[in-house]
Parts: structure tokens; C-alpha cells; sequence
């Protein structure tokens, strides 16, 4: 029986992007059944940029190439056994991984029995009869279910420092919105590839229609792929040309293949308005940083890597051909035909563009100190008390704007708010006041959770719901986490002076109360 007691646990990562994003909904699950555990995380350089922010490991053990001799796998488990670590679970399936935990002198070693690996083990978990039916995801919670641990499904989230979102808005600021980022790369092999000229086509009619522009993403070894787009988008003579970004200008297309770093990739791609994507690491970096994806699948399955099932999913669609060959699973395609590629056409893919684009300008406000005077834990009607300017939030909607309101609502978790009650006072906005949708984090701020402002998850399922555009947006709070919010996703901030804070440096505008709030949002509309 694996000890929930365990107060030092090491975790063993997975070697690939997508694979390492699709174990994040279990390392959360780690983290919230053993909370007093201190958790170290190895894995290998170039997927660490995944975990840097991530509140739910205290280290991370860096899997460098000094370590892949066999000496050097020796002096790994030298270096992990002076850390004491009472129990290792294994994400990784390689015998490898159980081999260094064996040497390294853990007493507890938790992973799948595969590899011919079970010997290694103290706790060996049996691969299920349903690993090639279900996500990938639920693989990995599977494991911690099979430890005796609560393995809830949570939506897979890249946290992102605050200043790597201004750095990658910097990087893009001379782009025109709205932002198309595209990854026609793929590192399985080429039966994953849609074709150059296609996803050239697509760049061509996304520019002219939206009149915005085109990021192209790959890897130093899919710099060739990128070029061959650039070369079809010219060959097709658009007129006008898409010019190139040019410093100091305006321009359709920038090319970064080859030219950033994970850190910077992640960052940017959170960045974009919409992502085309094959069924790549990029892919999963999409939809764990909220960014509206049309992921296109050919040898794969969507149903065990693809964007996974959730209320964020709304903002996410999947094109396949849907013929009896695919999904193979082969490098490269058998027949010499990729007909499952062929088959997709620019059409399909700009149709799911256009089905997903974020258009709809909002206005999201906070609640408690905003909306209505900040009492504390508000848990009875007679606690709740309106401010009588949110009359004014009917120009809004005159206008156009959805009106969405987000609220932390920590009493939830500290007992002392009924989660019903809160729903109801929601629902009461809504019919009452016009809200179009109103969405609340129930959690303990120790719980680091990805929906507590300022981190903009609430913000990402509004966007999948209602085609946001949050360049186009506003965000009116009272606290600086509102702001710190607002300048996460490039909306505009609305200090309100009617609860905690007074000034801010974040705001954009500090308003006296939602009437002055609003006014300014109409008079500033034309700014955008």
C-alpha cells in the first residue's frame, strides 16, 4: 500500500511536451491528496519549461545529458539518494526510470508494470484493458487512483509568469489582430502533417478576410516546412501581398520556426487569437493555455491525445477525414497516398477558424466590492447589498458587450459560504441585471488553483462560451488581482473605488464607481 504519509516524494516525468501536459492533471491530483509532501519533479531539460511555474512541485531535478551514460546514470542515483526521498512514482514507462529509483535506495517505487520493469518496483500497477480506449490523460490519473489517491479529472493548465505575457504581447505588438498562429510541424513523423500549401491557403484568406495577421511556429528541424508555406503563400500572388513584419511596421506574417525557446513558445501561443495546429506538442500547449485551437488529426486519434473533454473544449475543434485507414498510428503513411490528409480541405479548417475566432467584446466584472458593497463572507441575502449604479451596466449591453461576471469566492472552501447560495446570487445577476454568464472559483487560495484570479482560467471558459475577444475587453474590479487579470489576457483594467483598493498601477482607469466606470469604458471604445 503506497504511503499517503510520504512528506519527500519524487516524481519521475515524461520525456515529450504533449505527453508532459497530460500528466499535469495528475501531478494536481499528487498535490492535492498529499499537501504536507514535499515534491521534487526529474525530468529532462527541454520539457522543464512546462513545469517552472507550477505551483504544485517545490523542485525540479534537471535530467541533463551528463546523466546518460551509465556512469552517469549511477551518479544520478547518487544525487537522488542524498535527498532522502521516501517514495518515487513513476510517470515514465522506461525500465530506465525504475532502475535509477532502485539505485538510488527509495524505498517506495510506484509505476506501471511494463518494460520488464515489475521486479524494480514495490508497488507494480497493472496497465488497464481500456489504455487504448480512453485519453491519455486518464492514464496517468489511473496510477495515482491505483495508489489509494483521489484522482479527480482537472483540465490540463500551463501556469505563465506575468512578465513572459507582456514579453510575448511585446514580441507581437506590431501584429495586426486578430493574431493566427500556426504549428505545421510534427515530430512523430509525416503521416501527422497537413499539407504546406493548405495551411498557405488558410494564412491567405485569414489575413484578407480579418485583415489580421499570421504567426508561424515549428522547431529548428521544421524550418524547411515553414519556408515551403511561405514560398506557397507568395506563389499563390496575393493581392495585395502579405508583406513580411518589418521593424518599426505593420506586417501580415512573422516566421519563428526555429527562433524561440519552450519558455517563449508557451508564451506566445498564449498570446494568438486562434492556433491551427497538427496533432503536436504545440497542440497541447494550445489548449492548456486557453488559446482557441483547430487541431487537425490524420494517423492519430483525437479521442486518446487530442484536446481532452471539458467545459474548455467549446473553444477547441478537431478535423479528421474519418476514413476506415485512420487513425494508423504510423510514422509515415503506408499506402504513399496520405489520403486521411488530403482528404481535410482549406475549407474545413477555415470553416473551424471562423467557427471559434474571438470576435465579441466583454465587459467581466468582479463581485464583492464591485457589484455590491463588500461585507465579508456574504452568505445571506440580507448581506448583500447592491450598489444602485449597476443600473448603468444596461448601456453596456446596448452596446453590444457581453457582460460576464468573475468572482473568487474562497468562503466556498473555508466553509463558510453555501456553494448553493452562491449560485443562486449568480443566477440572480443574470435574470435581474443582464449578465450573460457569471463563473466563480470555489477554492482555498493554498490550492494555487488556475480559475483564482489573478491566474485567467474563468476568463478562458468565457471565451470558449461566448468568442471573447479580450483585446476588446474590459475587466472592472476592486482589487488588484482584477487588474493583475485584466493585464494577463490584454484587456483593459477598471479600478472601482467602491471596495478594497484605491489606486493601482496596473489599471488602466481608476473609476469612483460603476457608473463612472461605464462611461468611460463608451467614451473609450473607439480606442481599440
Amino acid at each position: 500500500m503506497f504511503d499517503k504519509s510520504c512528506k519527500n516524494l519524487l516524481i519521475r516525468g515524461v520525456n515529450w511536451i504533449g505527453d508532459s501536459i497530460m500528466t499535469l492533471p495528475a501531478l494536481r491530483a499528487l498535490r492535492k491528496g498529499m499537501p504536507e509532501a514535499r515534491i521534487s519533479l526529474l525530468v529532462k531539460p527541454w520539457v522543464s519549461p512546462i513545469f517552472e511555474s507550477d505551483p504544485n512541485i517545490d523542485e525540479m531535478i534537471i535530467y541533463g545529458n551528463e546523466y546518460n551514460s551509465t556512469f552517469g546514470k549511477i551518479k544520478l542515483s547518487r544525487l537522488l539518494d542524498k535527498k532522502n526521498f521516501c517514495s518515487a512514482v513513476l510517470f515514465q514507462n522506461a525500465f530506465e526510470a525504475a532502475l535509477i529509483a532502485f539505485l538510488a535506495r527509495i524505498k517506495e517505487r510506484a509505476g506501471y508494470n511494463r518494460d520488464g520493469r515489475g521486479f524494480l518496483l514495490t508497488i507494480p500497477v497493472p496497465v488497464s484493458k481500456n489504455e487504448k480506449k480512453e485519453h491519455q490523460i486518464h492514464y496517468y490519473l489511473r496510477l495515482i487512483e491505483q495508489l489509494g489517491l483521489k484522482a479527480e479529472f482537472s483540465y490540463p493548465y500551463l501556469y505563465i509568469k506575468f512578465e513572459e505575457r507582456l514579453r510575448a504581447r511585446e514580441m507581437l505588438k506590431e501584429m495586426k489582430r486578430p493574431v493566427l498562429g500556426i504549428n505545421p510541424g510534427a515530430t512523430y513523423g509525416s503521416a501527422k502533417r497537413w499539407l504546406p500549401e493548405r495551411f498557405a491557403e488558410v494564412m491567405d484568406w485569414f489575413i484578407k478576410d480579418t485583415d489580421g495577421s499570421v504567426v508561424i511556429f515549428g522547431g529548428s528541424n521544421e524550418v524547411e516546412i515553414a519556408e515551403e508555406i511561405e514560398y506557397f503563400v507568395n506563389r499563390q500572388g496575393s493581392n495585395p501581398p502579405i508583406p513580411p513584419l518589418l521593424k518599426g511596421g505593420e506586417g501580415g506574417l512573422l516566421n519563428l520556426a526555429g527562433k524561440t525557446s519552450l519558455k517563449d513558445l508557451i508564451s506566445l501561443i498564449s498570446e494568438c487569437d486562434v492556433f491551427v495546429t497538427n496533432d503536436s506538442g504545440p497542440m497541447h500547449i494550445a489548449y492548456a493555455v486557453g488559446t482557441p485551437l483547430v487541431a487537425i488529426f490524420g494517423s492519430t486519434d483525437a479521442r486518446l491525445t487530442g484536446p481532452p473533454a471539458g467545459e474548455e473544449v467549446k473553444g477547441n475543434i478537431v478535423i479528421s477525414s474519418g476514413l476506415a485507414c485512420s487513425p494508423c498510428f504510423e510514422r509515415n503513411c503506408k499506402n504513399n497516398d496520405m489520403r486521411c490528409m488530403y482528404e481535410i480541405s482549406s475549407d474545413d479548417v477555415y470553416h473551424g477558424i471562423k467557427e471559434i475566432l474571438p470576435l465579441k467584446p466583454a465587459v467581466f466584472f468582479d463581485r464583492d466590492g464591485t457589484l455590491c458593497k463588500d461585507t465579508g463572507y456574504i452568505n445571506k441575502y440580507d448581506q448583500l447589498q447592491i450598489f444602485p449604479q449597476i443600473e448603468s451596466l444596461s448601456l453596456l449591453k446596448k452596446r453590444g458587450y457581453k457582460i460576464i461576471g468573475v468572482t473568487n469566492q474562497s468562503g466556498i472552501a473555508r466553509g463558510l459560504v453555501d456553494e448553493e447560495f452562491v449560485k443562486e446570487v449568480n443566477e440572480m445577476f443574470k435574470n435581474q441585471y443582464g449578465f450573460d454568464d457569471f463563473y466563480y472559483c470555489p477554492h482555498h487560495p493554498d490550492d494555487h488553483c488556475p480559475c483564482r484570479k489573478p491566474e485567467p482560467e474563468m476568463l478562458f471558459r468565457a471565451r470558449a462560451g461566448y468568442n471573447v475577444d479580450f483585446k476588446k475587453s474590459y475587466i472592472a474590479g476592486d482589487k488588484e488581482s482584477d487588474m493583475l487579470l485584466a493585464k494577463a489576457v490584454g484587456a483593459k483594467g477598471i479600478l472601482v473605488q467602491t471596495g478594497v483598493a484605491r489606486e493601482s498601477e496596473y489599471a488602466d482607469f481608476i473609476a469612483e464607481d460603476l457608473r463612472e466606470a461605464v462611461n468611460w469604458i463608451l467614451e473609450n471604445e473607439k480606442s481599440f
